[in-house]
């Protein structure tokens, strides 16, 4: 089966919209999203309304069970707890139904899938080798998936060689066919690792590989709608810097 990954929308509607595009032009067999949904940006009604039309599977991430009222808000910095309070106010019903049957992980899958880690599917940044080897001892199946970091990652061992992770650039492709794997697909709508254009991940489960694609979408949209919002100015320059 050929999977579209996603992760950490974040309200951007311009980047949810182009990334699906590219995605059809890829022609997956299904969708998959690993949460945050909302958060930051100015739409997340849209962005949950697509995501329900279009995903055939979405864990939660923190922002998404902040905004619920599952989680306290005062693990958030002041711009994401600025954002999560606008996001609680101007939420439509329909969109937190949607989010309020969500989860951080998935389970039973022969891919493991967590919003952040599988030792903490909620808050944990897997971003260096000695995290993501201690989330492989942690994780049964031999691949994983997690999003939260909003950094195109990967990270392998597979007892032949030295073990290795880092940043996947634009168009990298990986043959997953040996070892144990955790992957990062990248954020669809606030991107951190320098690139400012949308980022998700194709992975074939029958070949077994994965590419890393990004996507450009029209920035200035996702901008304007948070500064018209009243959102903090941050949260639409760092947009501009993919930081």
């Amino acid at each position: 089966m050929r999977i579209a990954l996603l992760s950490d929308v974040h309200g951007n509607l311009p980047a949810f919209e182009a990334v699906l595009a590219d995605v059809d032009a890829c022609g997956p067999d299904e969708i998959w999203c690993l949460g945050d949904l909302v958060g930051y940006g100015a739409e997340p009604d849209a962005c949950v309304a697509l995501a329900s039309k279009r995903c055939d599977l979405c864990l939660a991430g923190n922002h998404d069970l902040v905004v619920t009222g599952t989680l306290d808000i005062s693990e958030f910095s002041q711009n994401a707890a600025t954002a999560a309070l606008w996001t609680r106010e101007n939420i439509g019903s329909e969109a937190l139904t949607f989010l309020r049957g969500l989860k951080p992980l998935e389970e039973g899958r022969e891919l493991g899938l967590w919003h952040a880690s599988p030792r903490d599917p909620v808050w944990e940044y897997v971003l260096s080798y000695s995290q993501a080897e201690e989330c492989m001892d942690a994780m049964e199946p031999r691949i994983g998936v997690v999003g939260h970091s909003h950094l195109a990652l990967w990270f392998q061992r597979d007892g032949a060689g030295e073990p290795d992770g880092r940043l996947a650039e634009a168009g990298l492709e990986h043959d997953l066919a040996r070892g144990e794997w955790l992957l990062n697909p990248g954020g669809v709508g606030q991107p951190r690792d320098g690139d400012e254009r949308a980022a998700w991940l194709l992975l074939d489960t029958e070949g077994w590989s994965a590419e890393w694609r990004r996507v450009e979408y029209p920035i200035d949209a996702a901008a304007s709608a948070i500064l018209k919002a009243g959102l903090p100015e941050d949260l639409a320059k760092r947009l501009y810097k993919g930081l």
